[in-house]
């Protein structure tokens, strides 16, 4: 007869888990690693907002997608350039 695991909740795990119990038949290893999403707000001109509504436009993406985007080089390029000074 096969053996059939009582699906447990995730408060159930995270307690299994506090008490040193292996809980790691409960996890597939099949997901992705998501971080925690923090909202913001931040205020741009009208001209800004035209200028990366045009580009959002051009490149078939949001808004918030091509702000992101932008950020991520940036910071990117701050941190290169961090290394360069660096060496």
């Amino acid at each position: 007869m096969k053996k059939v695991l009582k699906k447990a909740t995730a408060d159930e795990i995270a307690d299994m888990a506090e008490k040193g119990a292996d809980i790691s038949r409960y996890f597939s290893n099949n997901g992705k690693l998501k971080y925690p999403i923090k909202r913001v707000n931040v205020d741009f001109s009208d001209i800004m907002l035209k200028e990366l509504d045009e580009i959002a436009n051009e490149l078939n993406i949001s808004r918030q997608a091509l702000i992101k985007t932008y950020l991520r080089q940036a910071l990117d390029n701050h941190y290169l350039a961090q290394q360069r000074n660096n060496r």
